[in-house]
C-alpha cells in the first residue's frame, strides 16, 4: 500500500510561481510512474502532468505546457510539480497519484494510489 502526501500549495497573485511536492512511502518508489491531476470547483479532475520511474519521459497536458514542470527525486520517494506563470485557472485542488507500471498515462484510471490533495489559489 502506497501512502502520498502532497504539500506546498497556497495563495499566490497571478505570475507568480509555486513548488508542490508529493512524498510517497510504503512501496518501492521506482515502481511507479507518477503523475499530477487537478481539480477545480464543480469541474471533473483534469490530467497536468506525468513522469515515468526514470524521470526521463514526461507528458504533459497543453494548458500547462512550457508553465508547469514534473519532476522525481527516487532518492528521495519524491515527485515534484514547478507551477511558474500562475494564471487564475490555474486554481484547482491539485492531486498527485502512482502507477504501477512502465509507461507515463493520461488517465485517472491508470492509477492506483491518490493523495489527499494540496489547494492552489491564484488571484487575478
Amino acid at each position: 500500500q502506497v501512502q502520498l502526501v502532497e504539500s506546498g500549495g497556497g495563495l499566490v497573485q497571478a505570475g507568480e510561481s509555486l513548488r508542490l511536492s508529493c512524498a510517497a512511502s510504503g512501496g518501492t518508489f521506482t515502481n511507479y510512474a507518477m503523475g499530477w491531476f487537478r481539480q477545480a470547483p464543480g469541474k471533473e479532475r483534469e490530467f497536468v502532468a506525468a513522469i515515468d520511474w526514470t524521470g526521463g519521459i514526461t507528458e504533459y497536458a497543453e494548458l500547462v505546457k512550457g508553465r508547469f514542470t514534473i519532476s522525481r527525486d527516487n532518492a528521495k520517494n519524491t515527485v515534484y510539480l514547478q507551477l511558474n506563470s500562475l494564471k487564475a485557472e490555474d486554481t484547482a485542488v491539485y492531486y498527485c497519484a502512482a502507477d504501477i507500471g512502465l509507461a507515463v498515462h493520461r488517465y485517472r484510471s491508470a492509477y492506483e494510489y491518490w493523495g489527499q490533495g494540496t489547494q492552489v489559489t491564484v488571484s487575478s
